[in-house]
């Protein structure tokens, strides 16, 4: 897994459209439709590494004529977590683009408190540790999601020049 780009500069058109290629063949590859909607909504979530909620979504889709009702949004939503093109950031109660669609992986988030952008790590260790400290209790995990807040280094350098 790559580093998490959300706090690095990179070319991030690049990056939106390779995680973009690699979803459009996996949810082929699936037997999936990315319609209109779902396609637009992935790409709405690829334009910046930050969470976006349901309703801004929805804000968004509108705007580009693809209904008011809040089903639209949730549907689509809905959809790119099913197919793992997204994953739902529960801290902020929004979702986020999946920048690893089709690979076996089970991130943690590190979530930049002031500007809400979201990066995928590396968690392979975390999640041995959390089965290890399962196991000992008796307890099998099957799933887990791990989110981690803080600063990103632009924040932090923001948060540093006010003081």
């Amino acid at each position: 897994m790559q580093s998490p780009l959300a706090f690095e500069e990179h070319d991030h058109h690049h990056c939106a459209g390779d995680v973009l290629e690699r979803a459009e063949a996996l949810a082929a590859e699936r037997g999936a439709r990315l319609t209109p909607v779902r396609r637009r909504a992935l790409e709405i979530l690829l334009e910046a590494h930050r969470a976006m909620g349901a309703y801004e979504m929805l804000d968004r889709l509108a705007a580009e004529g693809f209904g008011k009702q809040p089903p639209v949004a949730y549907r689509a939503l809905e959809f790119l977590v099913e197919h793992g093109l997204a994953h739902r950031v529960r801290r902020l109660n929004a979702f986020a683009a999946c920048m690893h669609p089709g690979e076996a992986h089970s991130p943690l988030f590190l979530i930049c408190r002031a500007c809400n952008a979201v990066a995928e790590a590396p968690a392979a260790p975390v999640h041995a540790a959390l089965g290890a400290a399962a196991g000992a209790a008796g307890f099998t995990v099957e799933r887990a999601t791990l989110e981690a807040l803080g600063l990103c280094d632009g924040c932090r350098a923001a948060e540093a020049a006010q003081e």
